[in-house]
């Protein structure tokens, strides 16, 4: 149809360029905005599972269908400093009880054994255990649970769902690291 309408081909061929750039400008920002994200890694707390540099993908369609859940990695604007997005590992739910005992975090009676964290918990920071997760939120921790500012502090604390940004998808660089963290 645009091939009768125009007879220039030169001006056809530049109209039907900035048609497919416009197209794929507005799919970029269609996907930018409501299906990833990106973000990065600045500081140690998530290792070894992630390191100070990496950068990550994130994914926000699948966040919004199946909510959150234990294990998953998100992203969320700092209380205190929202234009800084923290990473850290979900591990409890709305309603779940999280508590220390004897240097190991309990979730409902039941030891937290992950296999990136051996490390004995030092201190509880100023929460107050035991901490029943609110309805709408979920508690979150670092990997590395001695180094980790996460919701043991009140400056961050059990984060609401509807502040996650989305569900870390992949490591994009460095280039010897890329995949699923």
């Amino acid at each position: 149809m645009l091939k009768n309408r125009i007879a220039n081909p030169y001006v056809r061929s530049l109209i039907e360029w900035l048609v497919a750039i416009g197209l794929a400008v507005l799919f970029f920002l269609v996907a930018r905005n409501f299906l990833f994200r990106t973000a990065h890694v600045d500081g140690n707390s998530m290792e070894p599972t992630l390191s100070n540099g990496d950068m990550l993908v994130l994914n926000r369609a699948g966040w919004l269908i199946t909510g959150p859940r234990v294990n998953d990695i998100v992203a969320f604007p700092y209380r205190m400093n929202p234009s800084e997005n923290f990473i850290k590992r979900v591990i409890a739910l709305p309603g779940d009880t999280v508590d220390i005992l004897d240097g190991s975090f309990y979730v409902n009676g039941v030891r937290l054994d992950d296999d990136f964290s051996h490390e004995r918990i030092a201190d509880r920071w100023d929460a107050d255990f035991p901490v029943t997760v609110p309805e709408g939120a979920v508690f979150v921790l670092g990997d590395n649970r001695n180094g980790s500012k996460d919701s043991r502090f009140s400056s961050v604390g059990n984060v609401p769902i509807s502040d996650i940004v989305g569900r870390v998808w992949i490591r994009v660089w460095p280039a010897g690291g890329f995949g699923r963290p």
